[in-house]
């Protein structure tokens, strides 16, 4: 197929995003707080928050600032969906030191 890649999806996902950065006003801290905000307003699966929170990483958005959009929004998405967005940053973290620190198990290997 022309123009196929190995990685067609993340491809498709990373353009999605470029051009929605580009075609956004906002700064890049707040842009990044929106998308996490929309995240949890949609219920988003602990993949998403992994980049997303990766992304915010790169910029220095402290921890403490994503804690006050998840409360920003509570009243308006409600407590179970920000219930099951800090649940799901939580898994997400897990995974990514996961991804960084290999288990005792392989270690010993």
């Amino acid at each position: 197929m022309a123009g196929s890649t190995e990685t067609p999806v993340l491809d498709l996902l990373a353009s999605m995003t470029a051009d929605s950065i580009e075609a956004s006003s906002l700064d890049a801290e707040t842009l990044m707080l929106v998308r996490i905000a929309a995240l949890a307003a949609v219920d988003a699966p602990p993949v998403s928050y992994l980049l997303n929170l990766g992304a915010a990483g790169e910029l220095d958005i402290d921890p403490e600032r994503v804690r006050g959009v998840l409360a920003a929004i509570a009243p308006i998405v409600g407590t179970a969906r920000v219930a099951s967005a800090t649940g799901k940053i939580v898994e997400a973290l897990e995974v990514a030191i996961e991804i960084v620190e290999p288990s005792t198990e392989q270690e010993r290997e």
